[in-house]
């Protein structure tokens, strides 16, 4: 009963903050292409400490969204649909077809090109978004199938933070990355021996941070690994990791992904949009996310079961599974946080932007429109 009533909280977050998202999106949008352009746009590129406020967001309170992504990636590990390695293969090989059919449909357009490391934008899947969407349906959805998604989901992300961390590092300092690693070694021993004071983990985190910062790794893999490092002990509400858990989830809903959504999507539209998601790699990431994502997904979670290695659970079946896969396609904050460390030039970054926000909203309604049918269907039949 705990574990449906975590899920229920959490989709009660995730519906409000998906709203929010949309909402920041929007305003974002009017308002960098209204009179007020330039000083909005202004309001991100202000210095703060030798940086821009914007540098600041996407490095700095990033990494604390990437700490709630591995704190809850490490839930799903211990006690959720990871912790049973047959059921956690259906979302494992759904998320592997979600990550490497896009990918494939990206190269395909992009190979040989100066775009061509744009490979991993159209990999992304935005848990907030997807799983905000998904609870528009309400209870009509199975349990079951909002537990696949947000194991899907959570996967998908650790498999968007392995790409960031194996192709996107440019200039590696190997003392800073090597004194980053050797505090999280540092955090795993005082694991170990059962050390449980939370404001020690914190303090090794914001230091392994600020390391792994001038590393030349991205510094959000820190929040990662500081997720792994606090103790889980038995998943109780009084352990450590649930408790900032807990902790997170409004700041990081309500706060931190809102700013993020409002600083990346200050896009100005200049000339015909026709033409902005035309190009090779806007073709890329709209082809990969909106038609990659649910074949991926429905391909590789087909394939496990026929091969026998897991099966589908009661309640689900292949519609429901494919209209996952088509919410799978909102890309988003993902796609748009790989975006900015794949190209330099701001044309191909606003485009990209511009392509991903417009894929995640087709796949978003295609999405609801398809699971809504299915739903309705089901409901129908069992009449």
């Amino acid at each position: 009963m705990k574990i449906i009533k975590r899920i229920k909280n959490f989709f009660a977050h995730e519906k409000a903050g998906g709203i929010i998202l949309i909402a920041c999106t929007l305003l974002s949008l009017v308002l960098s292409n209204s009179s007020l352009k330039d000083v909005y746009q202004a309001v991100w590129h202000t210095p703060l400490c030798q940086q821009s406020v914007e540098y600041w967001i996407n490095d700095g309170l990033m990494a604390i969204f990437f700490l709630l992504i591995g704190l809850e990636l490490k839930r799903e590990i211990y006690q959720g649909e990871l912790s049973n390695i047959r059921e956690a293969f259906l979302p494992i090989f759904g998320a592997l077809g979600g990550m490497l059919v896009p990918a494939g449909i990206y190269v395909l357009f992009n190979i040989g090109t100066n775009t061509q490391g744009g490979v991993g934008i159209p990999m992304a899947t935005d848990i907030a978004f997807a799983l905000g969407i998904l609870s528009l349906l309400g209870n009509k959805v199975p349990t079951s199938l909002k537990i696949f998604l947000t194991a899907l989901a959570v996967i998908d992300d650790l498999g968007a933070i392995i790409v960031i961390a194996l192709f996107y590092t440019q200039t590696l300092i190997l003392s800073n990355l090597l004194i980053a690693l050797s505090i999280f070694m540092v955090l795993i021993i005082c694991n170990y021996f059962k050390i449980r004071f939370l404001i020690i983990y914190l303090l090794g985190g914001v230091a392994m941070w600020y390391f792994m910062l001038h590393s030349g790794v991205h510094a959000t893999i820190s929040g990662v690994l500081l997720a792994f490092a606090i103790p889980f002990q038995n998943g109780s509400e009084e352990a450590a990791s649930y408790k900032l858990g807990q902790f997170l989830h409004f700041p990081v809903t309500f706060f931190i992904l809102p700013l993020f959504a409002l600083a990346n999507t200050a896009i100005t539209l200049e000339g015909q949009i026709s033409e902005m998601i035309l190009q090779s790699y806007s073709i890329g990431v709209l082809c990969g996310l909106f038609i990659g994502k649910p074949l991926g997904i429905l391909i590789f979670s087909y394939v496990a079961t026929k091969i026998k290695l897991c099966q589908l659970p009661i309640g689900i079946n292949w519609q429901h599974i494919f209209g996952v896969g088509i919410l799978g396609g909102i890309g988003f904050t993902m796609s748009i946080f790989i975006t900015l460390l794949s190209f330099e030039q701001t044309t191909i970054i606003n485009n990209s932007k511009l392509t991903i926000l417009i894929s995640s909203a087709l796949s978003s309604l295609v999405g609801l429109l398809v699971l809504k049918l299915v739903t309705t269907h089901r409901k129908q039949v069992n009449v």
